[in-house]
């Protein structure tokens, strides 16, 4: 299911999506995170984001699976090892932000408790600095294992 797409495998198509929507989670989490005035505005995008991002990171990691079990067959060179060592935690801090981030859109609008909308914002922003750690790792370490880029 995640092997190909007409004949081309589908990992280095969708991963651009994980590249894209994890970053753009934590810019919108850390912005409604730290500038209230702002929360209308980037409610929707924030909730839109946190359904995108971890859906991608999940196809980017299965399709990636998928790549190498009919590449190396077993043989995984140590590049894409350390390429895919960063796939889980990748996949686990977008759905913790992608969860918090929820969170925070409901405590702002509806619940109103400012001591747990203080909270979620501080994890948000914890969050947004883990998975963009993760997001930029496995990124360099994929073209790295693809390019050779040192």
């Amino acid at each position: 299911m995640f092997d190909s797409v007409f004949g081309l495998p589908f990992h280095p198509l969708v991963v651009h999506a994980a590249v894209v929507f994890t970053p753009l989670l934590a810019a919108v989490a850390v912005a409604y995170a730290v500038l209230p005035r702002f929360r209308p505005r980037l409610d929707w995008a924030l909730v839109l984001l946190a359904l995108a991002s971890p859906v991608s990171v999940f196809v980017a990691k299965e399709s990636g699976e998928a790549l190498k079990e009919s590449r190396y067959a077993g043989q995984t060179p140590p590049p894409i090892a350390e390429h895919e060592s960063f796939a889980n935690p990748l996949l686990l801090t977008s759905l913790a932000l992608a969860i918090v981030g929820l969170a925070l859109v409901w405590a702002v609008n509806r619940s109103q408790n400012k001591v747990l909308a203080g909270v979620l914002s501080v994890l948000a922003v914890v969050g947004a600095v883990a998975v963009t750690f993760y997001v930029v790792r496995a990124g360099h370490t994929g073209a790295t294992a693809v390019w050779g880029l040192g």
